[in-house]
This record gives C-alpha cells, structure tokens and sequence, in this order.
C-alpha cells in the first residue's frame, strides 16, 4: 500500500506579491526550495494564516536570496502582500517507508524570508 505524506514545507512565509495577470502559479525564492527540497513545477498547497484560504498550484523559480514569494494569477485574489503562508508539497510513499521518513521543514525568518 502507498500513502501520500508531507515531503517539504516551508513554514511561516511572507507573501511579498500578488501579480493577477501573470500566468498561474507561485514564485518562490530558489535558495527557500532548495532547502526545503522543492523543485520548479511542483505541485504545492498554499494555506494561508491571514485569511484561512487554501489553493492549489505549482512553483516557478525566484531569484536566489531574494525573499520572493508571490502568487500569480487567479491564486493573486487569494493573498495580499504581508500575509503570513504556509507551502507544503506532498510526496507517495510505501507504507513501511513512509513511517521513518522525514520530511524537509523549513523555518524562514518572517522579515525578510531569508533562511538565517
């Protein structure tokens, strides 16, 4: 049996922009992926604290260190510049391998979302 669990989550993010008339997504600081181990076109669930929403999409690089967290499209209407985020990815694992295994959680710093 396979079960879906939480593989990386990025924890208390700030939302930096809302851009509704870019094309569908979430743009997301490359040096905040790669330490939670999320890559370009991942399927993510958004929830965001402010408001209660919850959504759907999949990640398109930022710039490296530069705190970008922004969601584009329809996803726009969901946030404002200065919420507070949480992005979680999913991943399908065996049963057994599932209980030991550990997720990437990462703790960014809500002033600036940088990793220190």
């Amino acid at each position: 049996m396979q079960i879906q669990v939480v593989k990386s989550k990025i924890h208390r993010v700030t939302v930096t922009g809302a851009d509704l008339n870019y094309i569908g997504s979430i743009t997301i600081d490359e040096a905040l992926m790669e330490a939670a181990n999320m890559i370009e076109g991942e399927k993510v669930s958004i929830v965001n604290i402010n408001n209660g929403e919850r959504l759907e999409t999949y990640i398109i690089k930022g710039n490296r260190n530069s705190g970008d967290i922004t969601l584009n499209g329809p996803a726009a209407r969901k946030v404002q510049r200065g919420d507070i985020i949480i992005i979680i990815s999913y991943g399908i694992l065996d049963f057994e391998e599932a209980k030991t295994f550990k997720p990437a959680i990462v703790f960014p710093n809500e002033k600036d979302n940088s990793l220190t």
